[in-house]
């Protein structure tokens, strides 16, 4: 974080300071910020967030003997360190980095970039990083952190010399991306898609684009908007970005956009199209497997290229990407069985999109196993869309289907209903089970796909395949 003093930072959350030692309100303060006492270091900020299972008020004084110059805290802790009193910890992290963002814009040459979507988020926030940080010192979230707490201790990493901050915005209900985005009005939004992901948190389809908009709202006046040209919901935001005073850029597989791919091969080793932005037309060759994942190295293309880098750097710099993120179409195993572990979570498009995959990759003397999980937050809509993932499987051929867990098991009813009824279709109460099962099944030239939501916990199923297939 930026060098604050203890007062500045008080005035910033709302906050009432109570001195220890030799602090007094000019005293500086300028460490990592953070809410796990685990992590914090000498001259360190500690945030005691209250949780759902545990209190950060009961590791202030952990804190303090990890040399934390301060806490910020909602009731005074016996501890001995300066704390700064407020009536919400969570809420004060993000007025903290509302001050410190806007200090180092007004003061510096910060561009802000907001990325939102159902699906394709950290992906491209990963992508788009790796394109900019060649520029200037680049300030993006660890994983996905993308709520109201992982927001926000992103956007307090950024320092005088920063260039850059791309911020990944998720959301579990109506108003949250509002909230967060509102926090640094990004100079760019990026909406990637609106889809069925946590639809059963925002209550449908329509209720999922009102808040994806919400990014779109949150631009400053004047900025831009990167919108996919091929999702009909994110381009009905053009308007939005109109009232924002805000510039438009599509990208998209189709012709009318203003970065787009096409003749585009996707293989096991990746996936190969033509990308032309502005009238430029470059090859691309992207080690990420997937063929969804396209679209989301165009969004990174288009927000780079607007930002002032150069096509041929966005694209020498995409396809030096091994990989979007731990536990995303992660390629494990071996040439001989290979696993890929895309089990980090998982929504009705990215299922879809993972399944289609695996049937384009594997060539016909290979053989194709889906072992799938359930897909959360899909409230009423959640047996439909199982049973619309188990017919997909169906449809594809894919040659044996694996479901674990009593939430997936539509997927298996619905593909033994369209005709897996020769063995093909599995099913299992754990994953323990399938593992034992996928031990003695799995042959060579298996092209193996692991796939569910992150509550479901099959990427660690994944990492067992990969390493014993090795």
């Amino acid at each position: 974080m930026i060098a604050l003093t203890i007062a500045e930072l008080a005035r910033a959350v709302g906050g009432e300071a109570v001195y220890v030692g030799d602090d007094t309100p000019e005293t500086l303060v300028s460490g990592a910020v953070d809410t796990d006492s685990r992590l914090i270091g000498p001259g360190d900020i500690f945030v005691a967030k209250p949780g759902e299972t545990t209190d950060g008020h009961l590791f202030v004084g952990k804190a303090a003997d990890a040399g934390a110059a301060l806490a910020v805290v909602e009731h005074i802790v016996d501890a001995d360190l300066t704390q700064v009193i407020v009536a919400d910890a969570v809420g004060a992290l993000a007025d903290l980095a509302r001050e410190v963002v806007a200090r180092v814009r007004r003061d510096g040459d910060l561009r802000v970039v907001g990325i939102t979507g159902s699906n394709g988020k950290t992906t491209t926030k990963n992508m788009l990083a790796r394109i900019l940080e060649a520029e200037g010192e680049t300030v993006s979230p660890k994983a996905s952190f993308n709520n109201e707490v992982g927001a926000p201790l992103t956007m307090l990493r950024v320092g005088a010399d920063t260039r850059f901050l791309v911020s990944e915005f998720g959301a579990s209900g109506p108003g949250e991306i509002a909230r967060l985005a509102g926090l640094v009005a990004p100079d760019v939004g990026v909406v990637l898609m609106v889809g069925m992901a946590h639809a059963g948190g925002f209550g449908g389809i329509e209720a999922t684009f009102a808040a994806k908009s919400e990014l779109v709202r949150a631009v400053r006046p004047g900025g831009l908007a990167v919108l996919n040209a091929d999702d009909a919901r994110v381009a009905a935001m053009a308007p939005i970005a109109a009232e924002r005073g805000a510039t438009v850029r599509w990208f998209a597989r189709g012709a009318a956009a203003d970065v787009r791919a096409d003749d585009v091969e996707v293989t096991a080793e990746g996936t190969t199209c033509t990308v032309t932005a502005d009238g430029e037309s470059l090859p691309l060759r992207l080690r990420v497997l997937g063929e969804h994942h396209v679209m989301n190295a165009l969004a990174a293309i288009a927000t780079a290229t607007a930002l002032g880098v150069s096509l041929a750097d966005c694209i020498a710099r995409l396809e030096q990407v091994e990989l979007a993120e731990r536990w995303r179409m992660q390629p494990l195993g071996s040439d001989r069985v290979r696993i890929i572990n895309d089990a980090y979570n998982a929504s009705p498009d990215s299922m879809a999109a993972a399944l289609r995959t695996l049937a384009q990759i594997t060539r016909p003397d290979q053989r194709t196993v889906a072992v799938l999980g359930a897909m959360s937050e899909l409230g009423e809509y959640s047996e439909e869309e199982h049973d619309r993932v188990g017919l997909l499987a169906v449809r594809l051929r894919i040659q044996r289907i694996v479901i674990i867990g009593a939430p997936a098991r539509r997927m298996y009813l619905e593909a033994i209903a369209q005709g897996s009824w020769d063995g093909e279709a599995v099913f299992f109460e754990t994953a323990d089970e399938a593992f034992d099962y996928l031990q003695g099944e799995l042959r060579d030239g298996d092209r193996v796909l692991v796939k569910s939501s992150n509550s479901a916990g099959l990427r660690f199923l994944g990492d067992r395949l990969g390493e014993s297939f090795s």
